[in-house]
């Protein structure tokens, strides 16, 4: 999974209400905007919940690459994914919390659910977090 080359993300304003995007990847498009309560029309999922949707996706499909290579009996992996900010004793945040809780369904030994558990630290997009990233800005032209 690490060693795919990734498309461009190409977001543009879609014109519905004062945060609605279009997010195209490739061939496919779908909406990001504010909710309700911060003055967006609710017409797609936040920035961050775009973020916590690609961690939950590389946890689920990298513990189902791992289960088929072993041959273990995983009949189905689902992860939720939160979000909380972590703050100081005197409520200055400090950082943000993803949380991930994973259910795995099938016949698996507890050794088995162990090292799934554990290979969710191992998806690209978790150790991208984890890690840092580096971000550069430019204008285009």
């Amino acid at each position: 999974m690490s060693d795919v080359q990734h498309q461009d993300v190409h977001v543009g304003e879609s014109g519905n209400g004062p945060y609605g995007q279009f997010v195209t990847v490739g061939r496919h498009v779908m909406g990001a905007d504010e909710p309700l309560t911060i003055g967006g029309k609710d017409t797609g999922p936040t920035p961050f919940e775009l973020v916590m949707a690609g961690l939950g996706a590389c946890t689920t499909m990298t513990l189902r690459m791992y289960a088929d290579r072993k041959g273990w009996p995983l009949e189905h992996v689902s992860v939720v994914v939160s979000l909380k900010k972590v703050v100081n004793t005197e409520g200055k945040p400090l950082r943000d919390r993803y949380s991930r809780v994973i259910t795995l369904k099938g016949p698996l030994d507890d050794e088995q659910r162990a090292a799934l558990i554990g290979i969710a630290e191992r998806c690209p997009v978790s150790k991208s977090m984890s890690a840092g990233v580096e971000i550069v800005t430019s204008e285009a032209g």
